[in-house]
Order: structure tokens, then sequence, then C-alpha cells
């Protein structure tokens, strides 16, 4: 399967990453490459092959969450980094503000 320049623009716009013309070349040439590849993979019969999620048999370990309070000069030393603060807590701008419709 061999994918056009108009095919990488329309990806990269999707992206919203900016491509110069040699890029789009670029990658329309390698990402084809990994396409072919993938035909010759699909060839390959898997059928005997038992499906698994990983291979190494380490397993997640949890632990219970539990609310915990912050020792006072704990927390006045978090909050002397902090560079803004409102009422004891951090203030940061919003994300919102200011965005227009992409």
């Amino acid at each position: 399967m061999s994918l056009s320049v108009e095919e990488v623009k329309k990806i990269a716009e999707l992206a919203r990453i900016e491509l110069t013309p040699e890029e789009e070349k670029r990658h329309a040439e390698t990402i084809s490459a990994v396409l072919e590849y993938m035909k010759i993979l699909n060839e390959v019969d898997t059928k005997d092959v038992p499906i698994t999620a990983q291979v190494t048999g380490l397993e997640n370990v949890f632990r219970e969450d539990v609310v915990r309070e912050c020792p006072p000069e704990t927390r006045r030393k978090l909050l002397d980094q902090m560079p803004s603060l409102e009422m004891d807590e951090l203030e940061v701008p919003g994300v919102f503000n200011g965005l227009e419709e992409i």
C-alpha cells in the first residue's frame, strides 16, 4: 500500500503538524514502507499462537488509596514554592480563556 503526499498532508493536518514539502515526501515514503511491511506480517499464520496481553509474567501491585492529611509544615513549604496563590491554593490561568474555535 502506497501512501500519497496528499494523504500525508491530510494526516498532518488532522494531527496539527506542519510539514515542509520535503518532509511530506519523506513521510509518504517511510509510512508506505511500514505499511508494506505490515502486509508481510499479516501473511504470517498465527492460528496456533495463544492470545497474550504481555509475556513477562509481571502483575500490577495495587495498594489501597488512602487519604492522609498533609502535615502543616509540609503544606506551608509546598505553598511557599507556588508562583501564585489564592485563598491558600495554587492559582493557575484558565485553560479555556481566550481560545478561539479551532
